[in-house]
């Protein structure tokens, strides 16, 4: 519960977000009455004052407010994060752990009452919806700093919940800070299992087998990159083994070591085994050592082989526009090469690419990209195109303002090098987003704003081949869709006509290897004329994921968004067939962010 009454900060009824205010404070005394030097963060209650530097948390239970010169120790990324600094905080006593519980872990889980009390479980009664009323339930505590910052509550009989609004955080997080080395595994009972077992330094992740990895942004800095092994426990099942291969590549597999449990299905089951304590600490000893990189045999490749003979090959991620998706779709792990002429529209086509795949698959991207500069005129286009609407107050809420930007915060982020815009140093900078975002698209747009800095004695084609091989590689080695914006060479006019003739995949200015290394070669077309922008898609490296072929389009220019038409022989507008609507101006985030009802509807074609 979050009280800024008690303080005398007037939030004008706002219950989210951040925003700037008078400080009850210094305002009496300061000449400028209009300026609100104090910022609040209304999620987490910390407020601060720019003027006086009084300082504080409105939540309950939390910090009282302090003058200049208080200090407190905190985690550089919780305090980049804005939130209440917990390192000292004393941690609650379990004051009740009922005998039914203990009996209950020690018959069914073979987990003593010392691990329980170690780990700082808990019991209380609490109302289950699943059953409509109360039951004794184990109250796991995730604990950060000592305090607790949400609970799941479970009944003897499988039912779960958690606090309302509390944090998802992984369970015995407090346990790895400062350690060597760390065991992450996929529920609370692996964790007792493991403590029982004598492995202390062990986190849980929250929300069991799941490979959305955002809950890690936050302690990547923190309490994992300082750790020089880490072992991944984790179900042998197929979620299990997902949430596994997501882990090695977060973490990086040069210093995490797979634990093997089977036959077993988790570390809890080998604890109910006789001796099970001995054998989990042995299957942890036995855990192996990354392999040398860049050899394989077929056993390390069983998993990957076996999914294909079973299921074969299918289709990559869809775009959601019917056009592409039918002559193209998109695999991790793979260099998309994009060109076209200047103006053709390639940057605007890309970042609605990234949005789709995005929020229909969750990929997180970041982007050079120099030319969109400055950044905020590249936010905003961005946001259009999410919104569906020119990005102006009067059409969108402050709330859809608000909620655009949140969006936008979690799934973008862009690199700008103050000064060294080498190949070697954006690549490094990407990787250290893989591991502290998990981003799963990398846009470089264009490659001519990149300094490459080409050896002596090289070539120029010698040098591009090699960094498109680099750009391979990254892309292989950390799952990710890399996706080059690169300019032709200067085009020359079609015979007997206005228009600049369209380029292919080897007109790219400096070498064949554009199209020998690309895994898709896509080429956007503006054709003035018809009013319209194809995507030519010339290449697509496996079958499985598309043939190639030419998608057409209509771009609106209220929104920025690239509509799927067909086209009739015939270059005029008239030629032009929609569907499955003329325009699409809806919002692509919740229900809850939706544009004017005056606004639906409408559509502005670019030319």
């Amino acid at each position: 519960m979050i009280n800024f009454s008690k303080f005398n900060i007037n939030t004008n009824g706002r219950t989210s977000g951040r925003m700037k205010t008078h400080c009850p404070q210094c305002h009496d005394r300061r000449r400028d009455k209009r300026d609100r030097s104090l910022s609040v963060n209304l999620d987490t209650g910390l407020f601060y004052c720019h003027y006086c530097n009084w300082k504080g948390c409105g939540l309950e239970g939390g910090l009282e407010a302090r003058r200049p010169g208080f200090h407190a120790e905190r985690s550089g990324s919780r305090a980049q994060r804005g939130l209440p600094p917990l390192a000292g905080a004393p941690r609650p006593q379990p004051a009740v752990l009922d005998d039914q519980i203990v009996q209950w872990f020690q018959k069914e889980r073979n987990i003593p009452a010392s691990t329980l009390i170690a780990a700082g479980v808990t019991s209380s009664e609490q109302y289950m919806p699943q059953t409509g009323r109360k039951e004794l339930c184990i109250c796991f505590n995730y604990h950060e700093g000592g305090r607790v910052v949400n609970t799941k509550f479970r009944d003897l009989n499988k039912n779960f919940k958690l606090v309302s609004g509390a944090e998802l955080i992984p369970y015995n997080l407090d346990s790895i800070l400062g350690q060597p080395t760390c065991t992450i595994v996929e529920g609370e009972m692996d964790a007792l299992a493991c403590i029982t077992a004598g492995i202390t330094e062990v986190v849980s992740v929250p929300g069991g087998a799941n490979c959305n990895l955002s809950w890690m942004d936050r302690f990547v800095d923190s309490h994992f990159a300082d750790k020089q092994a880490i072992y991944i426990c984790v179900d042998t099942d197929r979620k299990g083994q997902q949430l596994r291969d997501e882990l090695l590549r977060r973490l990086g597999p040069e210093r995490c070591r797979i634990v093997d449990l089977s036959p077993a299905k988790d570390a809890n089951e080998v604890l109910l085994l006789d001796g099970g304590a001995e054998m989990l600490r042995a299957a942890f000893a036995a855990a192996p050592e990354t392999p040398l990189e860049g050899v394989y045999t077929a056993e390390d490749l069983e998993d990957e082989v076996r999914t294909l003979f079973e299921n074969g090959l299918g289709s990559g991620a869809d775009t959601g526009w019917r056009n592409l998706d039918q002559i193209c779709t998109f695999e991790l792990g793979r260099l998309a090469v994009v060109t076209g002429i200047p103006g053709a529209g390639k940057s605007e086509f890309v970042d609605e690419l990234v949005l789709r795949l995005n929020l229909r698959h969750h990929w997180r991207a970041a982007y050079f990209s120099p030319e969109n500069m400055p950044m905020a005129y590249h936010i905003h286009k961005l946001a259009e195109k999410l919104t569906g609407s020119p990005f102006r107050k009067g059409l969108l809420s402050d709330t859809q303002f608000r909620a655009t930007l949140d969006y936008l915060n979690q799934n973008i982020c862009s690199i700008l090098p103050q000064d060294d815009f080498t190949a070697r140093n954006i690549l490094a900078t990407a990787r250290q987003l893989v591991y502290r975002r998990g981003i799963r698209l990398f846009v470089l747009d264009p490659v001519n704003c990149i300094d490459h800095d080409i050896p002596s004695g090289q070539s120029e084609t010698q040098y591009m081949n090699a960094f498109l091989s680099r750009l391979a590689v990254f892309a292989r080695r950390h799952r990710c869709l890399v996706i080059l914006v690169a300019h032709p060479r200067k085009m020359q006019r079609e015979p007997g006509m206005k228009r600049i003739a369209t380029p292919d995949m080897y007109d790219i200015n400096g070498s064949a290897a554009f199209y020998n290394k690309a895994d898709f070669g896509l080429i956007v077309e503006r054709n003035r004329e018809a009013k319209v922008t194809r995507l030519h898609v010339q290449k697509v490296k496996f079958r499985h994921l598309g043939q190639g072929g030419t998608a057409t389009y209509v771009f609106n220019a209220s929104n920025g968004r690239f509509t799927e038409c067909d086209e009739k022989p015939g270059l005029t507008p008239d030629s032009i067939e929609f569907h499955p609507h003329p325009f699409d101006n809806s919002s692509w985030l919740q229900e809850d962010v939706q544009e004017p009802d005056a606004f639906q509807g409408a559509g502005e074609s670019e030319l």
